[in-house]
């Protein structure tokens, strides 16, 4: 045992004084090195003591002799075979044995290198202490018990120089000191890292021990001793000295006398006899109580003849006999015997209302239909039919009744005439539903009109759908959805517009055909979406109107003025425009294009081919004023063999918004422009994009 583990049980056996005072640490200590010597479960060792301290020191001291043990297999190992290969499988049992092995083969491979045995690798503690004590391979000398004491020399020559180094050395070592201030220990201790303190040597753990066989080696403080191994056998422990000693058991309260009796120790075990002398009329147990001794039965006849006896605690009592009747009968009027008693007569209801037969000392009920008789209790008692026949009475439940059953049935269904099966209930005869049920087999469904839903919190009640919420609201109606009940409608815009027949789409109302427009004889009435124009145009000087002023332009109506030069008008006879025409477009607002959409188409006269076709005439159209956003633009093609004018919307315009387009269709000849017509496009964006 090491000296952590001698610290160990020296502090323990501190705390185990105080607390249990009857057994001392070394004693535990003891129990526990020799159960460890017998390779015992240090984990789960017989108690010496209740004391918690003691467990303790018995426990670490049984582990502390396993450890020694296996490290000096490990360190026999590598002296021996100079390899750990035996010990590969590192169970639980050889991990501390292969440690000592390989550590001592580290201090011998340092001792072969001719390297310091004190290296500084972090080894750890007693990995140290193998490497360093195998690579010294210096086996200690007969073991001692005391620690040398150091002796100055008294050569005169010398005393100087001691007393030098011992002042040199004062308060420095904690053994001795040598030249230079260099600290040495005693024999058997060896020096710690920081060269001043002392440590004791292991002499058992580095396997540094002279213990002959039948030996074990027990380290000491400075040296170790040679202890035979002997079995001294149970209720003995082996002493210092190699002796049995008796283990006084109630001294040490390890003995299982009862709390009612005394331990008394015997060699080799122990006795418990009885604290308490138990008197005259009582007998002692096992545990040391004193029972009752019933002397009428333990007796043969305590009484005289003519005299029962009666049992009392610690004695007993005669008494004159008397006629004892059992159950079921009972003494006549003389007392002299006992004669039947009539139980169905009596004034109690021995069969609670079931049919009653006497017998010879008892009786008998005759139960009715649904009972049974208990011949234990003598009581009738209910025949549970639901238990005894499951699945044969009920088409669905059966519930017991006294003395018969009943028959229900579970949801969604009614009990048959039969009392047995069961019917198919119609729950919607009772309308569960708040608009349509449908009867099902055990239950029924709600079902909601059109335009209404089931709820998902009853399943019963019926929801109107908000049809503008859905998530395709947005498209059912044109302008605005209104929901209802059940349904919904849609809505156009206050005026200009009228619901269309599929009730969903908004049409324009031609105020100008319906004669709800406000403009004057003078004027002339253009439909537009959502609305109306009341317009009116004159011509410029030297032009004249062609054609008749009309009460309803359409989208395909041109006013055309046409010029008309006064006699000897120069000017106006060289002037190039030939016309002023006016036409009239009605558009829908924010429109989305994939490709630009032809609005309005310019017509000519002037064929694409024919005899001038090699570039003598040619037609070219412009937009002069009026283009707004530039969503208008204007090309040109050819016709059944004419050049057509288009005029093209190719971006969204958002309403409502009025714009003219001025428009330039010109004539050109190699010798320049023959002439030149000015078309004016009135377009009319509406606010809305129906």
């Amino acid at each position: 045992m090491g000296p952590c583990a001698l610290l160990l049980c020296s502090v323990f056996g501190l705390l185990l004084g105080q607390g249990a005072g009857q057994i001392s640490t070394e004693d535990c200590c003891k129990d526990g090195r020799k159960r460890g010597n017998d390779n015992q479960d240090c984990a789960s060792l017989p108690l010496i003591s209740e004391s918690i301290t003691c467990r303790i020191v018995q426990e670490q001291c049984c582990v502390t002799v396993l450890q020694d043990n296996m490290c000096n297999t490990g360190i026999n190992v590598a002296k021996d075979q100079g390899a750990c290969d035996a010990l590969f499988t590192n169970t639980c049992e050889t991990k501390t044995t292969k440690m000592c092995c390989d550590c001592c083969l580290l201090g011998m491979a340092t001792q072969a290198k001719n390297l310091p045995c004190d290296h500084d690798l972090s080894v750890g503690y007693q990995c140290s202490l193998v490497s360093r004590a195998c690579c010294s391979d210096g086996a200690p000398e007969e073991p001692t018990t005391d620690a040398p004491k150091t002796e100055l020399a008294n050569d005169e020559n010398t005393s100087n120089g001691d007393s030098q180094l011992r002042d040199q050395c004062k308060g420095k070592c904690a053994h001795e000191c040598v030249g230079n201030g260099t600290c040495t220990c005693f024999k058997g201790y060896k020096l710690k890292p920081d060269a001043k303190s002392c440590e004791d040597i292991n002499e058992c753990l580095l396997g540094a021990s002279n213990c002959r066989g039948g030996e074990r080696c027990i380290n000491t403080q400075g040296s170790f001793r040679c202890q035979r191994e002997v079995s001294c056998g149970t209720g003995y422990e082996l002493t210092d000295d190699n002796n049995c000693k008796d283990i006084d058991e109630c001294e040490t309260d390890i003995h299982n006398c009862g709390p009612g009796l005394e331990c008394q120790n015997t060699q080799g075990s122990f006795r418990c006899p009885p604290k308490v002398k138990c008197g005259s009329g009582f007998i002692q147990d096992a545990l040391g109580n004193c029972i009752d001794i019933n002397e009428c039965i333990s007796q043969t006849g305590p009484c005289h003849r003519g005299q029962i006896c009666i049992n009392t605690v610690g004695s007993y009592s005669c008494q004159r006999n008397s006629v004892n009747c059992g159950r079921g009968y009972h003494l006549n009027e003389e007392g002299t015997r006992c004669v039947d008693i009539d139980e169905c007569k009596g004034p109690e209801k021995v069969c609670a209302g079931h049919g009653c037969i006497n017998l010879i000392g008892s009786y008998r009920c005759e139960c009715e239909a649904g009972y049974v008789f208990n011949s234990i209790t003598r009581l009738c008692e209910d025949i549970n039919e639901c238990r005894h026949y499951p699945g044969r009475l009920c088409a669905h439940k059966c519930d017991n009744i006294l003395g018969s059953y009943k028959c229900s049935c579970t949801t969604g269904f009614k009990l048959a005439a039969d009392n047995r099966n069961c019917d198919d209930l119609n729950e919607c005869e009772s309308n569960p539903c708040s608009q349509e049920c449908a009867n099902v087999y055990g239950s029924y469904q709600c079902y909601c009109r059109r335009g209404y839903q089931l709820s998902d919190m009853d399943g019963m009640t019926c929801e109107d759908i908000d049809e503008c919420a859905l998530p395709t609201g947005g498209h059912i109606c044109s302008y605005r959805c209104l929901n209802t009940p059940g349904s919904f409608h849609c809505s156009c815009p206050v005026s200009g517009y009228t619901v269309a027949p599929n009730g969903r789409s908004c049409q324009d109302v031609d105020e100008c055909v319906a004669g709800t427009h406000t403009c004057t004889v003078n004027q002339s009435c253009f439909n537009v979406q959502g609305g109306f124009r009341c317009l009116s145009f004159d011509c410029p000087n030297n032009y004249r109107h062609v054609g008749e002023t009309v009460a309803r332009l359409q989208r395909s109506d041109t006013i055309r003025c046409m010029k008309s030069c006064q006699p000897n008008d120069i000017a106006c006879v060289l002037d190039p425009m030939h016309s002023v025409s006016h036409t009239f477009i009605s558009l829908p607002t924010f429109r989305e294009f994939t490709r630009p959409e032809e609005i309005v188409f310019l017509r000519t006269t002037v064929p694409a081919y024919g005899s001038y076709h090699l570039g003598s005439y040619d037609v070219k159209f412009d937009i002069l004023e009026g283009n707004v956003d530039d969503a208008f633009d204007v090309i040109k093609r050819v016709e059944n063999g004419l050049f057509v004018g288009v005029v093209r919307q190719v971006k969204s315009v958002i309403g409502p918004l009025a714009a003219v387009l001025k428009l330039s269709m010109r004539n050109l000849t190699t010798q320049g422009d023959s002439g030149q017509n000015i078309i004016n496009v009135h377009v009319f964006v509406s606010e809305f994009w129906f």
